[in-house]
Formats: structure tokens, C-alpha cells, sequence
């Protein structure tokens, strides 16, 4: 169970700009509001991860990601429709509407809806999509606890949503819309 006091200083510093923790369905994720430049670029840097490499968007449903997907022909809709919410994170052409620290130096944008109950209620609350990348340096494995998080990046966050992880394995799979071609598995 979320406390709404944890959910209330994560969301005052996503709309302030800010970096925080949370669990996801496999690994801590880092997050921030995927429209501000200045955390992204915060985010990365704490990382150290290459801004050509993009990052990942997580939403509570696939109406969150209306804006992205705007334009979009219908029948790539379909297979976005079966897998969310659930642990598939999709390459959709990106329409514009991407943020380029998210795209990255590509022409797609990575999008999950995510079935966490806990990114779900981050989400609602925020209302929209947030950045979700593991939380790691770059080269080091993904953090699976609080604790983890905290060792490798203490006071950089600005807040830091704890509860348990969703209880996958391995993090989500990555699959092209497009081609279908699966990236990561």
C-alpha cells in the first residue's frame, strides 16, 4: 500500500523538476517529467547514460500516451491493445511529440503501459506518462531495493517511492511496433 505522503513528495518533485526512485515490475526505475528538459538532462547525467540512447515512458493506460500515438495507423494499434498493461515496452514511431532526451537519437519512442500498481497510482496522480530507466549507473546492474537505490544515488534524487517490485524477473521486453522484431527479451 502506497502512503499518500510518499505519493504526495513524488509528484511535488516531478512538477518540480526533480528525479526520483521507484519500483517497477522487474527493477527500480529512475523518473522525471518526460517534457522537462532540465531533468533529463539531470537524469542522464546521474546515470552517466549516453542521451543517444533514449529512455523508456511508463503510463497508467494507453490513453495517457493519446499524444504520442496521435497519428498512428489503427491497425498498429492492435497489438499495443493486447499486451498493456503488462511488461512489453513497444518502439512506436515517433510523431513528434517525443521529447528529444527521450527519443534519443532515434525515430521511435519506447512506451509501456505498466500494470505495477504502484507506477499505475504514480501515474494517474501525475497525470501522464513519466521517464522510467533502471536505476543504475550506466555499465552497473539495475537496483532491486530501496536500499540499492539510495547506496548508489542518496541525496541526487529528490524523492524516492518505496514498495515492492512486481515480482518479474528480467525487465520489460522490448519490441518493435512496427517490424515486431523483439530487441530485448
Amino acid at each position: 500500500m502506497i502512503e499518500a505522503s510518499d505519493l504526495e513528495q513524488a509528484l511535488d518533485a516531478l512538477r518540480a523538476g526533480g528525479v526520483i526512485a521507484y519500483p517497477t515490475e522487474a527493477v527500480w526505475g529512475l523518473g522525471c517529467d518526460p517534457d522537462d528538459d532540465r531533468a533529463l538532462t539531470r537524469l542522464l547525467r546521474l546515470k552517466g547514460r549516453e542521451p543517444a540512447k533514449g529512455m523508456i515512458l511508463v503510463a497508467a493506460s494507453i490513453g495517457q500516451f493519446a499524444p504520442w500515438l496521435e497519428g498512428l495507423p489503427m491497425a498498429l494499434h492492435a497489438p499495443l491493445v493486447a499486451s498493456w498493461p503488462g511488461p512489453t515496452t513497444w518502439l512506436v514511431p515517433d510523431n513528434g511529440r517525443a521529447h528529444r532526451l527521450v527519443r534519443g537519437d532515434h525515430d521511435r519512442v519506447a512506451l509501456r503501459v505498466s500494470d505495477h500498481p504502484l507506477v499505475v497510482s504514480l501515474c494517474e496522480a501525475f497525470g501522464g506518462p513519466v521517464v522510467s530507466t533502471s536505476a543504475n549507473r550506466a555499465g552497473e546492474p539495475p537496483a532491486i531495493s530501496a536500499d540499492q537505490v539510495l547506496a548508489t544515488f542518496g541525496a541526487d534524487l529528490d524523492a524516492v517511492l518505496d514498495g515492492p517490485l512486481g515480482g518479474l524477473e528480467r525487465p520489460s521486453t522490448i519490441r518493435d511496433l512496427v517490424t515486431g522484431r523483439v530487441l530485448r527479451s
